[in-house]
């Protein structure tokens, strides 16, 4: 289900060095959501098969899912320094 929110601006600040590059981000406008289910596995395996899994994960992985990587530690991060 598709929804299409009023526009919201946010400027992420922050003092360590990941969210430090975040702070010199201009204004990012949100302009639409998508709802989507998702199950968070909880996954057990050897170190060897996780390296594979991630050297797998880094060649398929997009801009566009390193952004939404960005924006949702982000988002994690603003809300654990509001508590």
């Amino acid at each position: 289900m598709k929804k299409t929110p009023t526009p919201t601006t946010t400027s992420p600040t922050s003092s360590s060095s990941a969210s430090t590059a975040a702070s010199d981000l201009p204004i990012i406008k949100i302009v639409s959501e998508e709802e989507e289910m998702h199950v968070k596995l909880e996954l057990e395996m050897e170190d060897k098969t996780r390296d594979m899994l991630v050297k797998i994960g880094k060649e398929v992985a997009t801009d566009e899912d390193y952004v939404e990587i960005a924006v949702r530690a982000g988002l994690k991060h603003g809300i654990s320094s509001d508590k």
